[in-house]
């Protein structure tokens, strides 16, 4: 099986370990993974900022990416949701206003391929023991996007049940959004840093080691607030979770 890995701008730009993390972990399950060098920004920030029509350019350039493949795996609900939810409305939006009816079709047959990560691994590939290795407590925070957009339901909390070692301990009020709410940590930042200083104070509640998420946009905003705190807790992506082996531990 083959697919293209949709990294996004953040993990590109932020995290690119986590990128490195899902080919890794893809390719042990036997999955050939292709990197589109034509992919950019899914154009979430100007879509969610009012900026509609400048959007366009960017759901044209990111069909044109993933053009042919049957799967697009990404290690973000966000940009997933993005693209599954908003780009048929940006196409039907620009079809009837006479800018292309070629936009609607490319957003309407690219939306249908695009899996989250921890989707593709439980529901295409049937998998949740994925033979990862990581000897720590972990508590999971199942960002807005994946919970409420993508209905990711308990896949990440399987994946993670299932490697070797791990203590998944549950996460206080863990359906709470964690604050970033990506323009919202920029127009609030007040009311988005209390949020996320709550989101902190259950997580360390917990006694865990990690702090999961499958969102490096969220665990960004959280991980500021923990290196801040200087607290004994460290945020990390599912992905490089599910990566680590005993041969191959995280580093």
């Amino acid at each position: 099986m083959r697919v293209a890995l949709f990294v996004t701008c953040v993990n590109d730009a932020l995290y690119p370990r986590t990128g490195i993390a899902v080919v890794r972990l893809l390719e042990r399950l036997g999955v050939d993974v292709d990197f589109p060098a034509g992919q950019s920004c899914c154009g979430q920030p100007q879509y969610n900022t009012g900026y509609r029509r400048e959007s366009e350019p960017l759901v044209r350039r990111t069909a044109r990416a993933f053009a042919g493949y049957p799967y697009v795996v990404t290690p973000s609900g966000s940009c997933a949701a993005m693209i599954r939810e908003h780009y048929p409305r940006i196409g039907r939006k620009a079809a009837a206003e006479g800018r292309g009816a070629e936009l609607a079709e490319a957003a309407q047959s690219l939306a249908p391929r695009v899996y989250e990560l921890t989707e593709f691994l439980v529901d295409v590939l049937g998998v949740t023991d994925v033979g990862a290795y990581f000897p720590h407590t972990v508590t999971y925070h199942p960002s807005c996007h994946g919970l409420r957009g993508l209905g990711l339901g308990d896949r990440p909390r399987r994946l993670l049940a299932a490697v070797k070692g791990l203590d998944l301990v549950e996460l206080p009020g863990a359906e709470e959004c964690c604050g970033f709410g990506g323009t919202f940590a920029v127009k609030n930042p007040d009311v988005s840093a209390a949020m996320g200083t709550d989101k902190i104070d259950h997580a360390r509640a917990t006694g865990a080691d990690v702090l999961c998420g499958a969102d490096n946009s969220c665990l960004a905003h959280l991980d500021g607030i923990l290196r801040r705190d200087g607290a004994p807790l460290r945020a990390l992506h599912l992905a490089e979770i599910l990566a680590a082996t005993e041969e191959e531990p995280l580093r």
